[in-house]
């Protein structure tokens, strides 16, 4: 038997003015996922362990059969992953996002939704700057980026923008 799973991660999104208070899936002409909704088997499923932060890294793992309590070592490694970036046994890889801040307050977690381009020349620079750091910064798409640091220990946490 063979198995699609469709994850809607991040599609509710917040109705707009501009579609008479209706979310952007809301609005959507969405007949083929109608279909997939009509024909298939649809449910719920606690994807997220007590204990660990609701977040799509986590539910992800979880629904493709992962114990997150045992495999789980945060949002980098799986950046990593998905960048074809090798780690080594002593590396750390930290989910690097490009935020827009003024006056000290975060006003956009994707600094505007930057392009891939932009937010790789601003990656090129940390790079050449903080060459001693120990930390390679690898940049991705849009604002999506990763650090990596060689010899860390895997104590350090840090909170989602």
């Amino acid at each position: 038997m063979k198995y699609l799973i469709v994850l809607g991660d991040g599609m509710a999104d917040e109705p707009l003015l501009e579609l008479g208070g209706k979310t952007p899936l809301e609005a959507a002409d969405t007949p083929n996922m109608d279909r997939i909704a009509l024909e298939g088997a649809m449910g719920l499923l606690k994807t997220v362990p007590d204990g660990f932060q609701p977040g799509s890294d986590i539910a992800n793992l979880g629904v493709l059969g992962y114990d997150v309590k045992t495999c789980y070592t945060g949002r980098g490694a799986l950046e990593a992953g998905s960048m074809g970036i090798d780690l080594g046994p002593l590396d750390m890889a930290y989910r690097c996002n490009l935020t827009t801040i003024t006056d000290g307050i975060m006003e956009d977690f994707s600094a505007g939704h930057i392009s891939s381009e932009e937010g790789a020349e601003l990656l090129k620079s940390l790079n050449e700057h903080l060459h001693t750091s120990g930390a390679i910064f690898y940049p991705g798409v849009s604002y999506r980026n990763l650090m990596v640091i060689s010899g860390g220990n895997g104590t350090e946490s840090t909170p989602p923008p």
